[in-house]
C-alpha cells in the first residue's frame, strides 16, 4: 500500500518568487506572504484548474480545500483532468487559480475602471492521490471547507463511493497572491467631469437554510449552520 504523503509545512516564511509567479503587469499588487495566501484560498469555494489536453488549454470550475502547504482538488474517476494525472509520470502539470471579487471601482473615464480583488495562482503537478486514508481525510476536508463541521455530520463516502471519486494533491510550493484595493485612480484633467465615481462593495452573504422535504420534523438546524 502506498504511503501517505506528508504535508509539508513552512510556517511564516514567505513562498519563493519564481518566472512564473512574478506578473508582468501591475507587479507591485503581487504578494508572496503565506498567510495572505492561505487566507485567499481558505475563503473561495470554487478554483479553476487549468491544464494541457491534446495539446490544446483547458480550464475547469471544480472544488478545493487547503490542508497545511497541500490542495486536494476532487472530482469523478471518469475526468480528463483526473484521469490524465493517475496516467502521467509524474503527474498532470496544472495552473490552478482563485478569485474573490471585492468592488466594482467606477471612474469617470471608461478606461480607469477596475475592479478590487484578491488572487491566488498555483504552478506546480497535481497527483492523483491513491493512499486510502489520505483520500478519506482529503474527501473531509473537501466537506469541511464548504461547511466548518459537516464532515463529522454526515456519512462518510463508503467503498463503492470512494472508487467512484479521484482526489489530485497539489503542493503550495510555486505560488502568488495579486491584490487590487482602493479607489478611483482618474487622470487629473478628468476629475472634474460629471460623472459619479466611486467603489461600490461587493460581498459574500448566506440565506435562511432551507430545510429538504424529507427531513424528519425533529431534526434542529445544525449550530455550524446557525452561525453562518
Amino acid at each position: 500500500m502506498q504511503e501517505t504523503a506528508p504535508t509539508p509545512s513552512h510556517p511564516a516564511t514567505p513562498y519563493t518568487p519564481t518566472d512564473r509567479t512574478v506578473p508582468t503587469r501591475s507587479p507591485g499588487r503581487a504578494s508572496y506572504d503565506r498567510e495572505l495566501v492561505h487566507a485567499i484560498l481558505d475563503e473561495a469555494y470554487v478554483c479553476h484548474l487549468g491544464f494541457v489536453r491534446d495539446g490544446a488549454p483547458v480550464v475547469l470550475p471544480t472544488l478545493f480545500a487547503r490542508v497545511g502547504e497541500r490542495l486536494y482538488v476532487h472530482g469523478s474517476t471518469g475526468s480528463r483532468p483526473l484521469r490524465a494525472a493517475g496516467q502521467a509520470d509524474p503527474g498532470l502539470p496544472v495552473c490552478l487559480t482563485v478569485t474573490h471579487v471585492d468592488g466594482l471601482v467606477l471612474a469617470r473615464s471608461a478606461f480607469h475602471h477596475s475592479i478590487n480583488y484578491r488572487s491566488v495562482v498555483v504552478h506546480g503537478v497535481a497527483l492523483d492521490v491513491t493512499d486510502p486514508e489520505e483520500k478519506r481525510q482529503a474527501l473531509d476536508a473537501l466537506v469541511d471547507h464548504v461547511v466548518p463541521g459537516r464532515a463529522a455530520d454526515s456519512r462518510p463516502a463508503n467503498r463503492k463511493e470512494l472508487a467512484a471519486t479521484a482526489v489530485l494533491r497539489l503542493d503550495l510550493t510555486e505560488v502568488s497572491a495579486k491584490l487590487r484595493t482602493g479607489g478611483v485612480n482618474d487622470e487629473p484633467e478628468d476629475l472634474t467631469l460629471p460623472h459619479w465615481a466611486g467603489v461600490v462593495p461587493v460581498g459574500k452573504t448566506y440565506g435562511t437554510p432551507i430545510p429538504d422535504p424529507d427531513l424528519a420534523t425533529d431534526t434542529e438546524l445544525p449550530d455550524y449552520l446557525r452561525t453562518r
